[in-house]
Parts: structure tokens; sequence; C-alpha cells
């Protein structure tokens, strides 16, 4: 006659010859996976291990991240405060003032010096002086290399024109300067306020002179 089994009650715990059924009883026990936490805060999931002593150990992939509207727009704000342009030194820097200071360093100067090797040049430099652009100096250049090819000892032999103008009589051009016999600046300085008065620029004086041999 077989041995009838005791009975036992429902809420006891199975027997140990079923602990094999149930392998997560088992992991737990050996520390490989201590426990699941799952949290949500604002709408956001998060899923974690939890730790033996270090607490919640976060998971690889992060679905999301929370945004507190209020503390963004703080945070934009001292961001913009920061990296303005409007932040400017009150004080002034002593050293910088001593170095920008007109009696710190050498004050130095310059000064154009014109060359009456080149009448040419000179007449370039000096035509601004009257109003006159560069680009009327293709003008002036076929109006005198006609007149006197650039000459300041030109003297026309069948009159009394005189230098790289060709003013008639030569001694007009002393209003201009008292050497205006040798010097090639003051000719020319007479010779385009004559123009400037006469014509208006030199492409109308040279104009006037392809029409009439002279100007």
């Amino acid at each position: 006659m077989s041995k009838t089994e005791k009975y036992a009650p429902k809420h006891r715990a199975p027997g140990k010859h079923k602990a094999k059924r149930d392998p997560w009883k088992t992991l737990r026990s050996t520390g490989v996976i201590t426990g699941v936490a799952v949290a949500a805060t604002a709408g956001v999931v998060g899923v974690g291990l939890l730790g033996d002593d270090e607490g919640p150990v976060p998971s690889s992939t992060s679905l999301t991240a929370a945004v507190d509207p209020a503390a963004t727009t703080a945070h934009l704000a001292d961001r913009d405060a920061a990296v303005t342009r409007s932040d400017r030194r009150e004080a002034t820097d002593p050293a910088k003032a001593a170095a920008l200071s007109n009696d710190a360093g050498v004050v130095t100067t310059h000064s154009r010096q014109i060359s009456t090797a080149d009448p040419r040049g000179l007449a370039r430099v000096v035509m601004g002086e009257f109003g006159f652009s560069d680009s009327q100096f293709g003008c002036l250049d076929s109006l005198w290399t006609r007149e006197s090819n650039w000459r300041w000892n030109a003297d026309n032999p069948n009159s009394s024109a005189y230098g790289i103008p060709q003013a008639l009589p030569g001694s007009k051009m002393s209003s201009a300067g008292a050497d205006w016999e040798t010097n090639p600046e003051t000719q020319i300085r007479w010779g385009l306020s004559y123009i400037a008065g006469r014509y208006g620029t030199p492409c109308a004086a040279w104009g006037h002179s392809e029409r009439v041999g002279w100007y």
C-alpha cells in the first residue's frame, strides 16, 4: 500500500524539486541581475539596471531628454549676456591710453617729392589740384606733346610762345612764379590753370586744338 502524501497548503512555497522551473530566481540569487528599475519623469521613460551599491545605472540608449522651458530660457539669457557686443569696459586701460596718446612714441610725417626729371609724371600729380581726374591725362599729354613735346625751354621761333604749355607770350607764366623760364612745375601749374579757366578740361582743350590747330 502506497504511502499517503501529506497535504501541503497552497500558500506555502513549492518544493525544492520545482526550483529548476524558475530560472530568474537562480539569476537573482547569483547577483547577475539585481533588479530592473523603470522610472517615468515628465513623460520620459528611462530604463536601467540596479546595481548592488552604486544605485541605478543608466542604459546606453536614451529615448529623449526632458526640457524645462523656464530653465532653457534662463540659460539662453545667461549665454547672450556673456557674448553680447554691448559689453564694454567702463574704465580705460591706462597702458593703451598712454600708447595712443600724442605724447607717446615718435610722430612721423610723409611728404611727396615731385621730380622735375619727368614733366609728364609731375603734371599727372598736379592735375588733381585743378579738379581734373586722371582720365584727362591722355588729352593733356597729346596737347602738350604737340605744342612743345614737354620741353620746359621750348621757344617758338615764329612767335614769343614759350615753355611746356607754349604760353603766348611766355611772360604770362610769371603769374605762377618768378622762375617760369626754367621751372617745369611753374609752367605746368600755369598751363593747367589756363586750361581750366578757358576750356574747362584738358580734353576740351585738346578737342579745340584738333579742330583749329591751336588752343
